[in-house]
């Protein structure tokens, strides 16, 4: 029975955080158990979020000693933490390999939202953001994702039953190069069984992979999509995001319109305004051409400043008479910088320990 377990642990790993009921029924019963212990063991990782083995009583004794021998949890240690004044907490998170990300979280009047990462660094390269300056280290496993969620909501003493959180893929890393892993961790994000997060408060942001976003639409329980724009012509947008010369911006749009959006839903769109770069009156109405027959919003975002960074954020008034372009064609909101003081706002994530 115990040879069993071990080479089934060789197959998949040993982090119980990050499978599903059907996989955690067949490590309990590798284990001489019965499958409906597998359930029990679901619900108190992802329901009751209970982080140590030996706190799991539903378990028998014998159980928990055996999972304990072979298993861990697998969530993420806190390595550091930093908060800024308007109450945005930016975590540095350890993961079981040594390796560290970052996972921000954000109070709201109404709601709460975390900002959490896929991969260690980033392969997009993006020319307005310090994530990119790390390249990429590795992806993250589908339980390195939920465990971020699992962390912060310990930290914080959430519950998405009873108070909103939105769930963002936001942070270090390009979503869909890691979808397996983002999708598993979707379902298990927003299973009601499990830590119950609505499925229309998770969000996966792309620079714009074209063929996983095709992918992304079959599923039958798909996040919430926003694309980076970021630029308003081919080849603007190819300097500031080089990945793109792969996936061009008309395939891009046509794929973001065969997307499949739920009643009220819209396709979210971001832009990163740099100043006297890509957001000019032209620009605003470039983006407006360009979006004409998409349901979409578009968020705007005032570049959020960096070391070794060569850009500069515009003046308000600016950002002001680019948005008042875009609302003539759609819904267009400013996103309000959070923690940015604390290197936590968007483009900002890059392990900054000062």
């Amino acid at each position: 029975m115990r040879g069993s377990s071990i080479r089934y642990n060789r197959e998949v790993g040993q982090a119980l955080v990050g499978k599903e009921v059907n996989e955690l029924s067949r490590i309990v019963g590798l284990l001489g158990e019965r499958s409906y212990r597998g359930r029990q063991l679901y619900r108190a990782l992802y329901r009751e979020r209970l982080g140590e083995l030996d706190e799991i009583h539903s378990l028998p004794l014998a159980l928990r000693k055996s999972l304990a021998r072979e298993f861990s949890a697998g969530l993420p240690e806190v390595s550091d933490r930093f908060v800024s004044a308007d109450g945005t907490v930016r975590y540095l998170l350890r993961l079981e390999d040594g390796k560290t990300i970052e996972s921000v979280f954000i109070p709201e009047k109404t709601r709460d939202t975390l900002c959490i990462s896929t991969q260690v660094g980033c392969p997009v390269d993006c020319k307005f953001c310090l994530t990119a300056l790390m390249g990429l280290e590795r992806n993250l496993s589908t339980g390195e994702i939920v465990g971020q969620v699992l962390r912060l909501f310990a930290e914080h003493q959430l519950e998405p039953r009873e108070r909103p959180a939105n769930i963002v893929m936001m942070g270090m890393g390009e979503p869909l190069l890691n979808l397996e892993a983002v999708l598993k961790a979707t379902r298990l994000l927003a299973d009601p069984d499990g830590m119950g997060v609505a499925l229309r408060r998770i969000t996966v942001s792309t620079s714009g992979i074209t063929p996983k976003i095709l992918e992304m639409a079959q599923c039958n329980e798909r996040p919430h999509l926003a694309v980076s724009l970021n630029a308003s012509t081919e080849e603007a947008r190819q300097k500031l995001m080089p990945i793109t010369s792969k996936y061009h911006l008309g395939e891009l749009l046509e794929a973001c319109g065969q997307y499949p959006l739920r009643p009220r839903e819209r396709l979210t769109f971001e832009y990163v305004l740099l100043k006297d770069v890509n957001d000019s009156d032209t620009d605003a109405r470039r983006v407006v051409r360009l979006l004409a027959n998409l349901k979409c919003r578009v968020n705007l975002i005032a570049f959020n400043p960096g070391p070794e960074i060569p850009f500069e954020t515009p003046e308000p008034e600016r950002v002001v008479a680019f948005q008042d372009i875009l609302r003539r064609g759609f819904p267009c909101f400013v996103r309000k910088p959070r923690g940015r003081e604390i290197f936590a706002a968007c483009g900002q994530l890059k392990r900054t320990a000062e």
